[in-house]
Parts: structure tokens; C-alpha cells; sequence
């Protein structure tokens, strides 16, 4: 079989397992045109899978376009000023929350897929920032703004769009669906066909698609190759769990939606161009892993459970829930990488916790976060009830006091969290409110109407800079606490997102982790004091080679041998390693 047989073959399969009653070869075909147009050619040798995507160089900060402001220039050239200020060398990648046209969501109900929204800038401030950072971009593919062109198209009954969106009936059988909201699934709307009714997984601004119709799937490859030719080299598939819908099912995971995203991914194993496919999908952990397929799908996917266990483990003072859990998780398969963080533009989820933490831990953290200001929303559950899908806080604020109360630790808590983020293997990502430590919003969730908008505050820009040029200030200490240990992680090989990984049992109190390089020359002891209180270890503990000179890369400090133990003070983090770059 020729490597153009093999590619044609997996994509007829892909195809047939999607659209089995569509001729396979003309809609392939189609798909081929679509992603690759004009004269634009693909590779004669798809990529193998391979640890060559990525370093330990690599970190993203995750932004709106439009964090920061100053009513005078253009968000994204602002952005863009603040990267190069203060996160060169810090992080090398952007993720750019959805940056086009839109009517709510903060930009999760698109009405423009091809343009940028003129109040963030336009394709060239893009392209400007793709040019310095490695930049991601959301694929928001699950449903678009009721007022967008597409859906306008519909409700007049226009082609293409008459067929583009999710019909249901309020008489199938809809009790087992899966949803992450609480409001009504289907809505009526009136169209020039009479009144249908829509499914909308979200909210009745976002309406879904309708990817039984194979044209709905070749606009959105036509977009990603908008994307790609725009410098983007990481495609978010956004809430893409709920992609393909059937009445009597979940609607969630199905089969055709992995089908989906192994064809975006053979596209993508086949493109000249670096493109990376990270999935969002914020569900407990095997139905996580799935999208890993068989090397198949996701190059990365989201580590969701990470923000509710850290923050966990630093509000009990015991990492046992989050060792227990890290232990059980598999290493990414060859060609793929976790994606860590402890905070986004969401809230903190909850579902990932589902099965790790038990319900009266969760309640303890719901708790403490209500006492400090933050909020909780919930979701519907299959029986008419609701339940915790997410707290929204920033993740500052929620590190604020333990289940004991306040303390003078909140500073240290914080950072240690962060930290264990840039320890695990994976690719460390971190949201712009927690590099700036920026205080709950509550001023726009009341203005808004909206829980999430505690966390999406707007940072005048003179204002900001004046805090970050200022040593004495909060915002100041904690970037320049992040940045200096994001750029001695970025020396270290055994940091690669893919180097070997052990759990260590090191007690309740410190969360450990050993890292070696891939060539295995450079191990890094990672450990994180989770608790108020000092701890001292055997250096037993951590079979350091006799041998080796061994130093920690956040103090400085040398390791005596004969010394017996090594003590961490209350939240201090120590990457103990024998060759320290």
C-alpha cells in the first residue's frame, strides 16, 4: 500500500463511520479541497506520532483578547505590548479566548467565524502576535450565536443553512442527555418552514449544530485552514464532547464525535504545517482520556482534574486525594502531552473531582470558597436535580484561607500551587488573572448577571503597569515569583511534557513528584509542602545517587550528603536535581 493508499483509506474509513449512508469517495473529496485549497498541498508522509511537538520550553498564558484595555489603542496591540513587556521568556505560547464577532459567552456564541472582532483589532494584530508566540485559537464547533448570519439563514430557510442546525422534539426521549447548564434543552423558534424546536446545549444564544449534515463538518475544516494560514498552531476544539447528538443517548462522547476528531487529526498529521489538536472536555478522567483515542486524536487534552485537587490539597493541608488520583494516571501515549493548569476564563470545574474527592470533601470547598467571596453554579442533572459543575473565584482569591481560616501564608499557598502545575508532565499553562494575581470581579457579576464574570476582570493597562513596575505590590511579587521559576523550568530537560514521571509516596503533607529527562541524564526531585506546617524528609525518601552533586534549582541551596534530611517550610516547593541548568 502507497502512502497516498494509506491516508485515502483511512480517510474513506473515517468518513464511512460518520456518514455511512454518503458516497464516501466524493465526500472525501470534498474534505481534501476544503482543508487544502487552492494550491496548497499536503505531505506524502503523515507525521508519526513522537515526542518532537513540544519541549520543556514550552508554557502558554491563557487570555481574553481583551484583558487588558486602556480606551485608547487596540486590545490586541495591547496584548500584545504586555507579552513582549513581561511574559518573554516566561512563556512562549498565547491562548487568544475566542477573538471573533460575537453576541454573549464572552465570545462562546460566534456570529462571525472569518473575522476578528473589530473591538479586539483585525487579522493583522493576529498575525503580529503569531509572529513572537506560539498561538492557540479556539474552534468553537459545537453551536454559534442565534443571531449570526448562519442561524438568520436558517430561520428564512436559505441554503446551506436550512440544514445546518440541531432539530429535535419536545416528544423524544431526551432524560439521559448530558448537560453542563440548567436551562430548558430545546427552544421553538419561528422559521420560514414553521416553528421548530432547537437543541441547545448551552444556552438559547448558542445554538447547535447539526454535523449529520456533512456540510456543517467541511465548513469548519475550511476554518481551521483560516486559522492555520493565520499562524495558529493550536486548535482548541471547544466543548466538543457534545458534538454529535441522538435522542435516547447522553449525547455525549458518542462515537461519531471520536470518529470527528480522528479525521481533524489525520488532516492535521498530513499538513506542512505544525498543528497541534488540544480537546476541551471537562469530564471526569476516563471519558477525558478517551479523546487520546489510539494515537490518535487529541495531541493534547485538558488535565481537569488538577484545579479542584490542588486546590484541595492546599486548603486541607493533605495531598492525599491529589497523589492517589496522579498516581492512577497513565503517561500520555507516544505523540500526545497533558495540558496543566489550575485556572481559565471558566470557573473551577467540579466534575473531574467526581470519583476522587468524596462529597463531604467537595462540601468543605464549596464552603471555604462561599466564605471568601466566591460563588457557585450549577448543573442539571438527568433526575430534575442540580449539582456542582464549577466555583468561580480567581485562583488567587480561592487560595486565600484554608478549612481552618485565614492565615500569613496566602502569598506562599498560591505559588506552591502554581508550581506543582509547572512540576507534573504535561505542558504548564496559566491564566492571566493568576500571573497577576487579580482579586475577585464582583462589580461585573453584578453588573453582568453572570458568575463567571468574577473571573474575567479588565485590567486598565497605565494602571496595571504602574502595579507590575512596582516591587512593593502584590502584582508585581507574584509574576515575578512565576516568571523567575517558569524560566528555570525551561532549562531543565527533565521538564520535557513527556519525560518519565513517578508519584511519590511521601506522606499526606508533600505532594512529589520524580521527573527524568528522556535521555536520562537529569532527574528532578519535585516536592511541595501542601500544608501549614514545616516537614522535615529523609533524603532516603528520595533514593538521591550518592554519587551525584545535587542541588535545589528554586534556592540555590546545595545538598550536603551527609546530611539525613531536607526540610521544607510551610508551602515551600523544592526541585532537588543533579544537573541544574
Amino acid at each position: 500500500m502507497t502512502k497516498t493508499q494509506s491516508f485515502h483509506k483511512r480517510l474513506i474509513g473515517l468518513i464511512r463511520q460518520v456518514y455511512p449512508e454518503t458516497d464516501a469517495e466524493a465526500l472525501s473529496q470534498a474534505v481534501i479541497e476544503a482543508f487544502w485549497p487552492d494550491d496548497k498541498r499536503r505531505r506524502r508522509r503523515g507525521r508519526r506520532p513522537s515526542n518532537g511537538l513540544w519541549t520543556e520550553h514550552d508554557a502558554l498564558l491563557i487570555t481574553y483578547g481583551n484583558s487588558i484595555i486602556d480606551g485608547a489603542h487596540k486590545p490586541l496591540d495591547l496584548l500584545h505590548d504586555f507579552l513582549l513587556r513581561r511574559m518573554k521568556g516566561v512563556v512562549n505560547g498565547v491562548h487568544i479566548l475566542p477573538f471573533f464577532p460575537y453576541t454573549s459567552d464572552d465570545g462562546f456564541a460566534v456570529s462571525d467565524f472569518r473575522s476578528v472582532n473589530p473591538q479586539l483589532g483585525d487579522w493583522s494584530d493576529i498575525n503580529r502576535i503569531s509572529d513572537d508566540f506560539h498561538l492557540m485559537s479556539d474552534l468553537v464547533l459545537n453551536h454559534v450565536s442565534s443571531q449570526g448570519t448562519w442561524f438568520n439563514g436558517y430561520r428564512q430557510g436559505q441554503t446551506p443553512y436550512d440544514r445546518y442546525f440541531f432539530e429535535a422534539s419536545p416528544d423524544d426521549n431526551l432524560t439521559a442527555v448530558v448537560r453542563p447548564r440548567t436551562t430548558p434543552l430545546l427552544q421553538e423558534v419561528e422559521t420560514a418552514n414553521g416553528p421548530r424546536h432547537l437543541w441547545c446545549t448551552f444556552s438559547h444564544d448558542q445554538i447547535d449544530l447539526d454535523f449529520r449534515n456533512p456540510e456543517v463538518l467541511l465548513e469548519f475544516l475550511r476554518i481551521i485552514r483560516l486559522h492555520v494560514d493565520n499562524g495558529v498552531q493550536i486548535i482548541r476544539l471547544d466543548a466538543v464532547a457534545f458534538l454529535w447528538k441522538q435522542a435516547g443517548t447522553s449525547s455525549i462522547h458518542l462515537p461519531q464525535t471520536h470518529a470527528i476528531v480522528k479525521l481533524m487529526r489525520l488532516l492535521c498529521d498530513y499538513a506542512f504545517e505544525t498543528i497541534i489538536l488540544l480537546t476541551e472536555t471537562n469530564v471526569p478522567k476516563a471519558e477525558n482520556l478517551s479523546y487520546f483515542g489510539n494515537h490518535d486524536e487529541a495531541h493534547a487534552i485538558y488535565n481537569f482534574p488538577l484545579p479542584p485537587l490542588i486546590l484541595h490539597a492546599v486548603m486541607s493541608g493533605s495531598a492525599h486525594y491529589l497523589r492517589h488520583w496522579q498516581s492512577g494516571m497513565p503517561p500520555a501515549p507516544m505523540g500526545c502531552a497533558y495540558l496543566n493548569f489550575t485556572a481559565s476564563h471558566d470557573g473551577i470545574g467540579m466534575r473531574p473531582a467526581e470519583g476522587i474527592l468524596p462529597v463531604q470533601e467537595q462540601a468543605r470547598m464549596i464552603d471555604t470558597i462561599k466564605d471568601i467571596g466566591g460563588l457557585v453554579s450549577m448543573r442539571a442533572l438527568p433526575d430534575g436535580g442540580e449539582a456542582p459543575y464549577e466555583i468561580n473565584t480567581t485562583y488567587y482569591e480561592a487560595t486565600a484561607q484554608t478549612f481552618a481560616g485565614k492565615d500569613n501564608y496566602h502569598f506562599a499557598r498560591f505559588i506552591c500551587t502554581q508550581t506543582i502545575v509547572m512540576s507534573l508532565e504535561g505542558i504548564p499553562a496559566f491564566y492571566i488573572h493568576s500571573m497577576l494575581a487579580t482579586p475577585n470581579d464582583h462589580a461585573q457579576v453584578a453588573h453582568r448577571g453572570m458568575n463567571r464574570a468574577i473571573n474575567r476582570h479588565r485590567w486598565d493597562y497605565p494602571t496595571l503597569n504602574s502595579l507590575l513596575d512596582d516591587p512593593e505590590t502584590l502584582q508585581s511579587q507574584v509574576l515575578a515569583a512565576l516568571s523567575q521559576r517558569l524560566r528555570i523550568r525551561a532549562r531543565q530537560p527533565a521538564f520535557h511534557p513527556n519525560a518519565t514521571q513517578f508519584t511519590m509516596p511521601l506522606g499526606d503533607r508533600v505532594f512529589g513528584v520524580w521527573r527524568q529527562s528522556l535521555d536520562r541524564r537529569q532527574s528532578v526531585f519535585a516536592l511541595h509542602n501542601v500544608s501549614d506546617q514545616p516537614v522535615v524528609l529523609s533524603q532516603l525518601s528520595m533514593n538521591l545517587i550518592e554519587d551525584e552533586t545535587w542541588s535545589d534549582l528554586l534556592s540555590g541551596e546545595a545538598l550536603e550528603m551527609d546530611q539525613e534530611a531536607v526540610t521544607l517550610a510551610p508551602y515551600q516547593c523544592r526541585w532537588i536535581t543533579n544537573r541544574g541548568r
